[in-house]
């Protein structure tokens, strides 16, 4: 009776340790489906990378501002709903109501028609493999390389939206008119820190803004008929003649008016001389006791410093809720659902 009960507690115990062996193998394999890595396309589509930075680099010989357009698709898209190309999609009369057509995107993100360029280019290389969430990742790198900025080895494995979310579009992206503790919230709210915030607002080192999203900085900042007290006064005369107080608002001034077609961290510098374009990118120096001053004086001081940070934020953005495994699909078109 002894012998027999040994005997079934073992089996019993070897049970339980097979189940729980076997549950940690399917844990593991859940976490491997989920996680991005960089050899992803490396027997399906080798030559992804060079064929989405040939197709960028033509785009830059009659467009200089297509690079930052270009990163700030990706940017714009990783924040609603994660890196899924949902902002690429286009109204189709039913279930998809565009991002395009949200408030931070309608009549200012572009490089659509290079991201389809892209698409084509690849579709005829390795036909129905390469997402459009894993291109925008692709070409936000090459973009940044191209202009002289750093590389890094982009995660890749994303899988394209089923929808859009145009509501999200719209809560979720930072605004160029919104204070540091807003942005830092919608940050947060994505798994992005303060040196994130700051990393990757350095993008605004190259591109272009247009007026209407800076011109209450120089004529009526928060309603007092004044322009920004923070605004280096020969950079303001500059910014009005550019932006005229009764213009359309859609004339454009450079985001660094140093190197507007560079990469580099002349933004920083240019935040330290209260030469900021955006209210969002100026706060970012100019919020008295924040985190953010003394990151931006080291990103100034240290070009090495920023283009290493920068491209890790650009990991860490580009690890927002990517749908992987078997979840969503590879659209052979950007703009629609197979």
């Amino acid at each position: 009776m002894t012998f027999s009960s040994s005997s079934s507690s073992s089996s019993s115990s070897s049970f339980s340790s097979l189940v729980v062996i076997i549950l940690g193998v399917l844990v593991l394999l859940h976490e491997s489906n989920a996680q991005l890595n960089s050899t992803f396309y490396s027997t399906t589509c080798p030559n992804v990378s060079s064929i989405v930075s040939n197709v960028v680099q033509q785009a830059l010989q009659s467009d200089p501002r297509i690079g930052a357009s270009l990163i700030r698709l990706h940017f714009h898209d990783c924040f609603v709903n994660g890196c899924d190309a949902s902002i690429l999609l286009d109204n189709n009369g039913t279930t998809i109501i565009s991002e395009k057509d949200a408030a931070p995107n309608t009549n200012s993100t572009r490089g659509f028609g290079v991201v389809d360029n892209i698409k084509t280019a690849v579709e005829n290389s390795c036909p129905g493999v390469v997402s459009c969430a894993d291109i925008l990742a692709i070409a936000a790198e090459a973009s940044v390389s191209l202009a002289g900025g750093p590389t890094w080895t982009v995660l890749l494995g994303r899988r394209d939206s089923l929808t859009a979310n145009q509501a999200g579009a719209n809560t979720s992206i930072p605004s160029p008119f919104e204070g540091l503790p807003n942005i830092t919230n919608k940050f947060s709210a994505v798994g992005l820190n303060i040196n994130d915030l700051v990393a990757l607002s350095g993008a605004h080192t190259f591109g272009r803004a247009q007026c209407r999203l800076f011109s209450n900085r120089l004529y009526n900042f928060n309603g007092t008929g004044n322009p920004d007290p923070t605004l280096n006064t020969t950079y303001l005369t500059t910014l009005q003649t550019t932006c005229p107080q009764n213009g359309s608002g859609f004339n454009v001034a450079n985001l660094d008016p140093t190197t507007p077609d560079g990469f580099d961290n002349n933004y920083f510098s240019n935040l330290q001389n209260n030469q900021g374009l955006l209210q969002s990118d100026q706060e970012l120096f100019s919020t008295s006791g924040s985190a953010t001053i003394s990151i931006v004086n080291s990103f100034s001081s240290n070009q090495s410093t920023f283009f290493q940070n920068f491209a890790q934020s650009m990991i860490n953005m580009g690890n927002i809720s990517p749908l992987t495994g078997s979840s969503g699909e590879i659209r052979l078109d950007c703009k629609k659902l197979n």
